[in-house]
């Protein structure tokens, strides 16, 4: 079930948050910038994973840190490879890629909830109106799972639901 929010997402008690990013990220702006901010152990996580597997767009990277907060990191744009490049935009057959990886493994891993906000719109350059039906698809059928859409930023508040 999808319930569409306003809010902020880092306040959220989902039992997972999921965010679109680039491979080799450097989470400056945006809600990566905020996790960075709040989380910065997984920014040098994310930093040394990239490192070491070269992940590629459409791909996902999970997260978990203190507390028990989990993070899957959806690669939705393109990477930035050279020094000093800033990532590509996103696009939408990532956002697929990257919605049916979190669909299995939000499965596998038993989720009950899931926070996600209007992925790839921001930095990504997507519009949320070809973003929205992806969503629906891949994550509008999860069993057991309350996905909360957050498609209105409200800072500092908890959204309702």
């Amino acid at each position: 079930m999808i319930k569409y929010v306003a809010g902020d997402i880092l306040l959220s008690k989902a039992g997972m948050i999921a965010h679109g990013v680039a491979p080799n990220d450097d989470f400056a702006q945006g809600l990566a910038l905020s996790m960075r901010e709040n989380w910065p152990s997984m920014y040098k996580d994310f930093r040394h994973y990239c490192q070491t597997t070269h992940p590629k767009a459409g791909e996902l990277w999970l997260w978990s840190g203190v507390g028990g907060i989990r993070v899957a990191n959806l690669m939705t744009q393109e990477a930035a490879y050279g020094h000093g490049e800033k990532p590509g935009k996103a696009t939408l057959p990532n956002v697929r890629h990257c919605l049916k990886a979190l669909h299995q493994l939000v499965t596998q891993e038993g989720v009950t909830s899931l926070a996600i906000p209007r992925l790839a719109t921001g930095v990504g350059g997507l519009s949320w109106d070809e973003v929205k039906p992806l969503v629906e698809e891949h994550l509008g059928s999860l069993p057991n799972t309350t996905v909360y859409v957050y498609e209105t930023y409200v800072a500092g508040q908890a959204a309702e639901g």
